[in-house]
């Protein structure tokens, strides 16, 4: 992958996040957007987002997330010098918590420092 559009994947992630954050606080507050894979040709998107809790809420945060595609897609066209805006596609990262408590625990014991 190039570095262009790896930093293009970067900022539709940014973009997408501090939308949410920004016009949907409340309503998208579990919801947190871990990667953007974006095709070559910049007309497809996959946007991955995890939830924090069991799989009913995870199924309805990309429920949610679907009905809010096209005032999404309208943010990033405002927001991002893109060629095209791409379609937006939404999965749901499942590795993103195991992923944040591995990080936790290695970070704990980095805290701890090596044992004598």
């Amino acid at each position: 992958m190039s570095n262009r559009l790896l930093r293009v994947n970067e900022l539709v992630q940014r973009e997408i996040s501090l939308h949410l954050r920004r016009k949907h606080g409340s309503e998208s507050v579990a919801i947190t957007i871990t990667g953007v894979e974006i095709t070559g040709d910049l007309r497809e998107a996959k946007v991955f987002y995890s939830v924090l809790g069991a799989e009913a809420e995870a199924a309805a945060a990309g429920k949610w997330l679907v009905r809010k595609r096209d005032e999404i897609r309208e943010m990033l066209a405002k927001n991002v010098i893109i060629r095209h805006v791409p379609l937006l596609t939404f999965v749901h990262d499942n590795h993103a918590p195991r992923t944040l408590r591995v990080e936790t625990l290695l970070g704990e014991i980095d805290k701890e420092g090596p044992k004598p």
